[in-house]
């Protein structure tokens, strides 16, 4: 348990040297921490379909990220506030923390065994949805649109890559 509250904190400090820091290229690197560290709390909760689509998304992102900071020569943040912007931020992030403390309080312990719905489709998957393999029925009936999500979230990250990536079709003198 203490290895899950200190990957919280890393990335809420993370997540505080994105946000505070004058340098683009030192708050893109901060949200990668932020990322690759959800992705080592999805694999302690138990979710390594979600920490393998948050790394490849991660990545992808930090590398368009990366070579868009590079590519601009103004790299530190001018020193202009927005009150109503700094406001508005102030109460999202209050509702959020109250939201998400109310859902820290609903959650049972860590490691106890929740298997209700995965027991639903073990018990009855094979006779409701007709298919000869549970691994099958479960993938492709019960959480069908999961698995759509995950495989189009894949495509469009790696389609991105490579469009920006690419250099066939860029006009001569253009520097990205």
């Amino acid at each position: 348990m203490l290895v899950f509250y200190t990957l919280l904190a890393i990335m809420i400090l993370g997540s505080i040297v994105a946000i505070e820091t004058r340098n683009l290229l030192s708050s893109v690197i901060s949200v990668g921490i932020v990322g690759f560290t959800l992705s080592i709390l999805f694999l302690m909760l138990g979710a390594p379909d979600l920490a393998i689509t948050q790394v490849v998304v991660e990545i992808l992102a930090l590398v368009i990220l990366i070579r868009a900071t590079i590519s601009v020569d103004n790299t530190a943040i001018e020193k202009h506030r927005d009150t109503f912007a700094m406001v508005s931020s102030l109460v999202f992030v209050g509702l959020f923390l109250v939201f998400a403390s109310y859902a820290f309080l609903e959650m049972h312990a860590f490691g106890e065994s929740l298997m209700r719905t995965s027991q639903h489709y073990l018990d009855n998957g094979l006779a409701e949805t007709g298919a000869s393999n549970i691994v099958t029925s479960i993938i492709l009936d019960y959480r069908a649109y999961d698995t759509l999500g995950e495989a189009t979230v894949l495509f469009v990250s790696v389609l991105g890559a490579t469009v920006i990536m690419r250099r066939i079709g860029r006009k001569r003198g253009v520097n990205l």
